[in-house]
């Protein structure tokens, strides 16, 4: 490899090239260095979860993406893997075996220990001859306050759109990213029609069973784009509706379906067999451990909630926008009494800089109907208005030092500042949201269509809204949260650039967002 191959190179596009040139200088397992024919490192590599001593490795073999297989057909395969401190793989910090099939879709989850905390790390793996392309992945410091900077997105609809948005996110370089559900859509070919039209096709019926799931996941893991943005960070991944199927609440599906809990079952299986998530997230049928808490050091504390699997049925027969009094009563709850409680007393114990919420529907009030009518989305936190007014008070009571809650979902880019009482101009403010649009969802958007301004118009304590399609990024530093919205003009096309649509600061101890 030359000398100067860089980092850059590694992430976008050299990764698969580099890793063969060093095996050239490596002395390196049986598997790694056998015959064969056929890439199986089509699917790309990934990893999630950082703690100080460790990550998870993921990557899928398949020949096929489009096939349910992957066109692996041949049982049992030996997968080699490596952590090191190099891209050249000349100091290699951990090392091992893994065993996947067909009864794991060909994925494979590795979990290594004892790696340096506050590291950076390459990783690679090998099969059948063949090595995969290489990844960056992070460990978490355990003390300090470190600068960190995430990227979080959400909402990627394949058929609206080309992934340009993860090209740019991994250009970024973040320490992690967040993504906050919607990894994939659930609708058969062609049936969700983005306003600028599908400029490529699933080519397949709607999934409801473990082959279809494991199918979509392989387009999206097929993708170049998301191929990088795995390979530049550790990932902190939750779902939403769409990774199972559209509005689902709890055990009641939007429609009618006599099957929808083993339909659940089969795409929770599919998610974990697809995200780099630890095996304490493995599914036991219909039922899956998605929430969970990380920790930057004493920068960040991660809370990253489940707020589909253990709600209640959206209020108002989840007509959108709605105002019924179902939105205020106080028995209704979006994470389920177990999962507030774990928030509540994660809040309690936190000695963290910065809290952050990882989550998938909006937060904050978001009247959708000009002048003094109301109307609100009951799919969101407005559809359980008294819990969320329970959550902004333990953060409060738990003297959360800066609370700041991150959400998808609505496809479209919210910065706002979270007060008291949700829709109260005159209630304090005390924390802030952050809502990223979505990838591809939704067709090439606008930069400020009239939803938008009207959601701005009867929303005051919403600061800036766009409906371009992107990320957004946030820098925590001891002192200060600097926020920029990230946006593309078009992913009709692929190759559109990336441009700052928005800027934000919040102060230490002093919630409120200021442009800048």
């Amino acid at each position: 490899m030359s000398p100067t191959t860089t980092r850059r190179a590694v992430l976008l596009g050299g990764a698969a090239a580099l890793a063969a040139a060093a095996t050239s200088s490596l002395t390196v397992p049986r598997a790694l260095a056998a015959p064969a024919t056929g890439e199986v490192f089509t699917l790309g590599v990934a990893s999630g979860d950082p703690t100080p001593d460790g990550v998870v490795l993921w990557t899928r073999l398949a020949r096929d993406p489009e096939r349910p297989d992957g066109g692996m057909t041949e049982g049992a395969v030996e997968v080699d893997w490596q952590v090191a401190d190099d891209e050249r793989f000349t100091r290699v910090r951990a090392s091992g075996r893994a065993r996947t099939g067909p009864q794991d879709g060909y994925a494979v989850h590795v979990e290594p220990q004892g790696l340096p905390a506050g590291g950076t790390f390459f990783y690679r793996f090998g099969a059948q001859g063949r090595i995969s392309p290489v990844g960056v992945t992070r460990t978490a410091p355990v003390h300090g306050l470190q600068p960190l900077t995430i990227a979080f997105a959400s909402c990627a609809m394949y058929e609206h759109g080309y992934f340009t948005a993860y090209r740019h996110l991994a250009q970024e370089q973040p320490d992690v990213v967040l993504f906050l559900g919607d990894y994939i859509y659930e609708e058969a070919a062609g049936t969700y029609r983005a306003p600028s039209g599908n400029p490529r096709s699933y080519d397949t019926p709607e999934p409801r069973d473990l082959a279809g799931y494991r199918t979509r996941y392989a387009y999206h893991h097929a993708d170049a784009d998301l191929q990088a943005a795995h390979a530049a960070a550790p990932w902190i991944s939750v779902f939403d509706d769409h990774e199972v199927a559209n509005n689902w609440a709890g055990d009641v599906p939007e429609k009618p379906d006599p099957g929808f809990l083993q339909r659940r079952a089969a795409a929770f299986r599919a998610w974990y067999e697809n995200m780099p998530v630890r095996a304490a997230q493995r599914p036991q049928g219909s039922s899956i451990r998605c929430y969970r808490r990380l920790h930057w050091g004493d920068t960040a504390t991660f809370h990253m909630l489940d707020t589909r699997q253990y709600r209640d049925d959206q209020a108002c027969g989840d007509t959108y926008p709605s105002d019924c009094a179902e939105l205020t009563d106080p028995r209704r709850t979006l994470t389920g009494g177990e999962q507030e409680r774990w928030l509540v007393d994660g809040f309690r114990r936190s000695r963290a800089r910065w809290d952050v919420l990882g989550q998938q529907v909006f937060f904050s009030a978001l009247d959708l109907v000009p002048g003094p009518p109301r109307g609100f989305n009951p799919d969101a936190w407005d559809g359980y208005a008294v819990e969320r007014d329970r959550i902004v008070d333990a953060w409060q009571r738990s003297r959360v030092r800066n609370a700041v809650v991150l959400s998808g979902d609505i496809h479209t880019q919210y910065v706002a500042d979270v007060r008291a009482r949700s829709g109260d101009a005159s209630s304090p403010v005390v924390g802030t949201e952050l809502v990223s649009s979505s990838i591809t969802s939704g067709g090439d958007g606008a930069d400020r269509p009239a939803k938008v301004v009207e959601a701005l118009t009867e929303n005051p304590h919403i600061r800036y809204g766009t409906d371009r399609r992107g990320y957004l990024t946030a820098r925590f530093e001891a002192d200060v949260m600097r926020t920029a919205v990230r946006v593309v003009d078009r992913v009709s096309t692929p190759g559109a650039p990336v441009r700052t649509a928005a800027a934000f600061t919040v102060a230490d101890r002093s919630p409120g967002l200021r442009p800048g």
